[in-house]
């Protein structure tokens, strides 16, 4: 089976660009602020999924889906995912809201009808378990006692399926100062879970605009790059939030012979080096 993920697609409403902090042109140069298409970088990386050979099974979209949690930037996500040629699932980010996410895409039938916005995929080789950490108006997620609950009642369920388990925020931190200010709360409770249930083979998740992975819980977790804008990478402690122009990507994750192995890759056609 092979999983596509793309994440952050940050879709705006028709017409409108998405405005971010982005790199300076020169070194000790003030902040300046880009404009990214996001959009056109959905459609682009929908065209590449699709013409992907072989073409993965099903895609899962870790958020932030859209920019602002707004009806008409969920009608806009749908009609850009309903291009894909193949099954897709989304989970909310930070920027998202459940009820405009639940009525539109209430049609595809496997978002909860109220409450979180968590399910279960049980259709193919691995099971697909989503977890929402959606805090309302708030960059950080949450695990509460309700939705760790749910979790552990549905591992629990099918402990001999193998699983992965789809989220926005990141079980872990990364040393990107500004974004892990904004992490997962009660990740030890969740860990506490995971640890209990070995058939979990990965832990997808998106907030981070950049891959990045580590081992938690007896498992891997890890997050994928944006379909437009990438977060900066700078370890250095409190660094400034900026995002960069470099090659927005996605990742396939394929299962086979009983493991999971994960290619992150790059959407578009980048030309070969000269050779001397």
């Amino acid at each position: 089976m092979l999983i596509a993920q793309i994440s952050d697609t940050h879709i705006l409403a028709p017409g409108k660009l998405y405005r971010g902090p982005v790199e300076a042109s020169a070194p000790g140069g003030e902040r300046s602020t880009g404009e990214f298409d996001t959009a056109a970088c959905l459609a682009r990386a929908v065209a590449a999924l699709n013409a992907l050979v072989p073409r993965p099974d099903i895609t899962v979209v870790t958020g932030d889906l859209v920019d602002h949690g707004e009806p008409e930037e969920y009608e806009h996500l749908l009609a850009l995912l309903s291009r894909l040629q193949m099954p897709f699932f989304v989970i909310p980010g930070n920027h998202d809201a459940r009820e405009p996410l639940r009525d539109a895409f209430r049609s595809a039938g496997y978002l909860s009808a109220n409450g979180f916005l968590q399910y279960a995929i049980e259709d193919y080789p691995l099971r697909i378990v989503a977890l929402d950490t959606l805090i309302p108006g708030q960059h950080s997620g949450s695990l509460c006692a309700e939705r760790l609950g749910w979790l552990d009642a549905t591992l629990a369920a099918q402990p001999e399926r193998p699983t992965v388990i789809v989220m926005h925020h990141p079980p872990f931190p990364t040393a990107i100062t500004y974004m892990d200010k904004y992490g997962l709360d009660n990740s030890a409770a969740l860990a506490e879970i995971v640890a209990r249930n070995p058939q979990v083979e990965r832990i997808l998740c998106g907030h981070l605009h950049r891959a990045i992975d580590r081992r938690f819980a007896g498992t891997v977790a890890g997050t994928a790059p944006a379909t437009a804008h990438q977060l900066r990478l700078n370890l250095v402690p409190g660094a400034p939030l900026r995002f960069v122009a470099e090659p927005p990507g996605y990742q396939l994750h394929l299962w086979q012979d009983g493991a999971v192995v994960t290619h992150t890759a790059v959407f578009g056609h980048w030309p070969a080096p000269e050779i001397q």
